[in-house]
């Protein structure tokens, strides 16, 4: 049971990853702060969104 429950656990924070970095490259950031969230978010997959989710680059209205 602990085997899958990892499985969706992990599958959903590559869910999660995959769309945090769509959202980082659709932003008006420059590529280098694009770059360096990405890389965040690649090497620190959880730790990273959660950091992007309350820090990262957000649309300017």
């Amino acid at each position: 049971m602990e085997f899958h429950v990892t499985g969706v656990l992990g599958f959903l924070i590559f869910i999660a990853d995959i769309w945090a970095i769509l959202n980082i490259v659709q932003s008006r950031e420059t590529s280098t702060t694009k770059l360096l969230w990405i890389v965040l978010i690649l090497f620190l997959p959880f730790l990273g969104l959660l950091i992007w989710w309350f820090a990262g680059p957000r649309e300017r209205t």
